[in-house]
C-alpha cells in the first residue's frame, strides 16, 4: 500500500489493521488529502483477506480529532459549485465506503465536530478517562446537521440535541459518554491502544464472513422498518453462514475449555 501523508497504517499477523490519524500538531484535524486517503484505505481494506478487523486511533496529543482543519484543510466538500459539493463523511466513514470489517475506535482527548464521522460509523468505541466529546458548530454560527444526524443512530435524541445546541459551552466527559452509550468502555490512556488491539484481535480470530455479515446486517437494518429488517435478516444468515461455518469446527470449539471475559 502506498505511503500516506496524513495517516499511519500497519497490519499485524493476527489480521488486525491499525489506522492512526497523524496530524497531532493540528489536533488531528482532517483535510481534503486525509479524506481521500481514508476513502482509499476503506476500499482497500474491504478487499484485503489478511485483515479481519480494524483499529482506528489518533496520534498522541490533546485531541483524537477536532474535525475539519479550518485553516489548512483545503476544500473538503470537493467542489466550489454548491450543487456538486459532497459530505466529507462519504469519504471518511467505513460504512459509507462499504467496508464491513469491524472497526474499533480508540478515542483520547478532544473529539469534536467532524471527528464524529469516524465515531458514528465505528462498531465499538472506547475512550480514555480524559476524553471529551462535543459539537462546536452552532457556537460558530453554523448549522449542526451532518454529524448529529449520524450520531442520532448511536445515542438518544435528547442527548444529540443537547450536544448540538450547547456547542462549545458543554462537553461530554468519559463517564457520561459511557452512560449514554456513546462509548462502551473507559480505559486508562496508557492502556487504550493495547485494549483496542485486544478487542480487534479477538474479533479478527473469528471467521470474517460471520463478522462482516453481522456488521452489515445490523447497520443496514437501521435503514428499514422492524418487520422489513427481520424479514431480510434471514438472507444475511443464509449467505454468510454458508461461508463462515466452513471456516470453523463447531465440535472442536464446544470441547474447548476457555476462560471467558465478563464485562
Amino acid at each position: 500500500m502506498a505511503p500516506f501523508e496524513t495517516v499511519l497504517f500497519e497490519k499485524t499477523p493476527d489480521k488486525v489493521a491499525t489506522i492512526t490519524i497523524n496530524r497531532p500538531e493540528q489536533l488531528n484535524a482532517f483535510t481534503r488529502t486525509m479524506c481521500e486517503e481514508f476513502r482509499n484505505l476503506w476500499r482497500t481494506l474491504a478487499e484485503d483477506e489478511d485483515v479481519n478487523a480494524i483499529v482506528l486511533r489518533a496520534a498522541p496529543g490533546r485531541a483524537f480529532s477536532t474535525g475539519v482543519d479550518v485553516w489548512n484543510g483545503g476544500n473538503v466538500l470537493g467542489s466550489t459549485q454548491v450543487w456538486n459539493q459532497r459530505d466529507p463523511g462519504e469519504l471518511l466513514g467505513p460504512k459509507q465506503n462499504l467496508c464491513w470489517k469491524p472497526v474499533i475506535a480508540a478515542v483520547h482527548g478532544l473529539c469534536g465536530g467532524g471527528a464524529f464521522y469516524w465515531v458514528n460509523e465505528a462498531d465499538i468505541v472506547i475512550c480514555s478517562p480524559e476524553a471529551e466529546f462535543f459539537d462546536p458548530h452552532v457556537t460558530y454560527g453554523m448549522t449542526a446537521a451532518l454529524e448529529p444526524i449520524g450520531l442520532r443512530w448511536r445515542i438518544a435524541l435528547p442527548e444529540v440535541l443537547r450536544m448540538a445546541l450547547m456547542g462549545n459551552d458543554e462537553r461530554i466527559g468519559a463517564e457520561t459518554a459511557r452512560r449514554i452509550s456513546l462509548v462502551t468502555e473507559i480505559v486508562d490512556l496508557e492502556k487504550l491502544w493495547d485494549r483496542a488491539h485486544e478487542l480487534a484481535a479477538t474479533i479478527a480470530a473469528k471467521p470474517s464472513a460471520a463478522t462482516q455479515g453481522t456488521v452489515r446486517a445490523i447497520w443496514e437494518s437501521l435503514e428499514m422498518t422492524r418487520n422489513a429488517s427481520l424479514h431480510t435478516a434471514l438472507k444475511y444468515c443464509t449467505i454468510g453462514n454458508a461461508v463462515g461455518t466452513k471456516e470453523v469446527s463447531r465440535e472442536s470449539l464446544m470441547k474447548q475449555k476457555k476462560a471467558y471475559s465478563v464485562r
